[in-house]
């Protein structure tokens, strides 16, 4: 059994988060961490997550503090902290003072829980998970983020619609960035184990415009209720479901690569990884030259947003 902390739970998406999560059956605690100033909501909201677990069933605990000391012996550590974005907001308009709360929560983690693993939710999350991966001075295995698990799902979703198949019948990716310059890789695209460009109705796929609805997704749900919630928080649990049932599944998240997809790292980015229990393993993959050249132009464009933020967190 393990105990997860949830950072940001007073969020619309660490709300969600914590009811996805206490569905997993190897948790049997749940920690709701809140800046001080909050204890009035955050106590509102673990009353009510209890009230729903006990509707539900579940024979979980669910705490709040604001003292992250009281997160020893968490297995997990969800971040979701810091500015959501607003209409018409990039996700790198919120680095620098998402990784000032970042930074200093990464180190005091690695302090209290260095055998644990942190998983990055808050935007611009393939920066700030290099960010929580320097300041927790934890092994690149440990720390992870969210980056394109959630955009390939989107895209696996948009595939099955066209063919008009099951979700699950569809496998893809989606990998480098969670922005603008994310990478689909039609090349690993597949429906029923057979690869997506044999099949008839490939010439018809309308690709562009189901790159661009899922490059643009996150944007439409926030212009048409102001945050996403119930894509993240599903995605959220799925990643630390994952890790806890130790399954070795192989998805798509940001995670530090060294030279796993055509020689080319030194950097956090969307990339297929094994994850289980002892933490996320980025396996090597050979892709389309085309694939190959998006890939490079995402990592050099992180790496370099990624050196502003370092170097401005360092002053």
């Amino acid at each position: 059994m393990a105990k997860v902390t949830i950072l940001g739970a007073t969020g619309n998406v660490g709300m969600f988060a914590a009811h996805a999560i206490s569905a997993i059956p190897h948790v049997d605690e749940i920690l709701l961490f809140g800046r001080e100033g909050r204890e009035g909501l955050l106590k509102g909201i673990t009353q009510d997550l209890g009230d729903s677990f006990a509707a539900r069933g579940t024979d979980i605990r669910v705490n709040w503090s604001t003292n992250l000391q009281d997160a020893t012996g968490s297995e997990v550590f969800v971040m979701t902290v810091g500015a959501p974005r607003a209409p018409g907001q990039d996700r790198m308009d919120l680095a620098m003072g998402n990784a000032c709360i970042i930074a200093p929560l990464s180190r005091m983690i690695g302090e209290i829980a260095p055998s644990s693993k942190i998983l990055v939710v808050t935007n611009p999350v393939d920066v700030m998970t290099c960010v929580a991966l320097k300041y927790s001075g934890m092994k690149p295995t440990q720390v992870f983020g969210l980056g394109t698990h959630l955009d390939s799902m989107r895209l696996k979703s948009q595939i099955a619609m066209h063919f008009k198949v099951h979700v699950s019948e569809v496998h893809t990716r989606i990998i480098g960035e969670h922005g603008e310059s994310m990478v689909p890789l039609w090349s690993a695209t597949s429906i029923g184990g057979i690869k997506i460009s044999n099949l008839p109705e490939f010439s018809n796929l309308p690709m562009q415009d189901i790159i661009d609805s899922v490059r643009n997704s996150g944007q439409s749900i926030i212009q048409n209720k102001g945050s996403t919630v119930y894509g993240p928080g599903e995605a959220i649990a799925t990643l630390v479901r994952t890790v806890l049932s130790d399954e070795n599944r192989i998805l798509t998240v940001s995670a530090f690569v060294k030279t796993e997809v055509h020689g080319i790292g030194d950097v956090c980015i969307g990339v297929p990884a094994r994850i289980n229990r002892n933490g996320v393993f980025p396996i090597a993959i050979r892709i389309d030259e085309t694939e190959v050249i998006a890939f490079r132009e995402s990592a050099e464009k992180i790496r370099e947003n990624t050196r502003i933020v370092l170097k401005a967190l360092e002053k």
